[in-house]
């Protein structure tokens, strides 16, 4: 009998010492217009960077989700748009320790920008209030590799045309210039990143006026898939 009930002592004091482990902030409320306001793109830029840390320490912020869905309904006032490749392996939201309300999120194989996606940018920014624009692409793309490979298939082979350019950059690469060769993709896939912003802005005078008035920051990132750490290109 005394050993039954130290063991129901000891067990519920175990559970609370597991519990309180790790302890974590429990976000319930999204940006409103005014705290969206206060933010230049500097402390955006420097919240992503914690972010990321976070996400990589495995310390990302608790959230109640529902509850932040709720609260978002009626309104929306992100911080940033991050631009970035489809790849199932790279969770923006995470990677950047964001949540519901918190950013604007473009996908696209390649993170290249079209009309389309400079639209999205403006209304992100222009429209809506976004102090930071992302350009994220990540190792080991595919659609950097397929781009190498001169693909040949279907609706794929138009869509590789936007990321061409970059390899055609990337050619004074000092070793192998194949897919196979990580180094190259990865080369390749900085240079894309490059571009991107490049295009942005010489064909958003919307955004480029923004940035003209450090009302906005545009900037590069690269992700590291066995690390999970982002490389900001400023």
């Amino acid at each position: 009998m005394k050993i039954l009930k130290s063991l129901v002592i000891v067990v519920p004091v175990m559970g609370l010492l597991l519990s309180c482990k790790t302890p974590r902030l429990l976000r319930e409320k999204v940006l409103t217009a005014e705290q969206q306001a206060a933010l230049t793109p500097d402390l955006v830029l420097q919240s992503f960077k914690e972010g990321n840390k976070r996400f990589m320490n495995n310390n990302i912020t608790a959230r109640d989700h529902s509850a932040l869905v709720r609260d978002a309904a009626m309104a929306q006032y992100p911080k940033a748009i991050i631009l970035s490749c489809i790849d199932s392996r790279v969770p923006v939201e995470d990677v950047f320790d964001k949540g519901i309300g918190d950013i604007f999120v473009v996908r696209i194989a390649g993170n290249f920008v079209n009309e389309d996606i400079l639209g999205s940018l403006e209304y992100a920014c222009k429209v809506s209030g976004s102090k930071l624009i992302v350009v994220m692409g990540h190792g080991s793309c595919g659609a950097v590799k397929a781009a190498i490979d001169n693909v040949q298939l279907g609706n794929i082979t138009t869509m590789l045309t936007k990321i061409k350019p970059a390899v055609e950059k990337s050619q004074d690469f000092n070793g192998e210039k194949k897919s196979g060769n990580n180094e190259f993709v990865n080369y390749v896939g900085h240079n894309n990143v490059k571009i991107a912003i490049e295009t942005i802005k010489a064909k958003s005078p919307v955004l480029k006026e923004m940035v003209d008035k450090e009302e906005l920051k545009i900037v590069g990132a690269f992700y590291d898939m066995k690390t999970g750490e982002v490389e900001f290109m400023e």
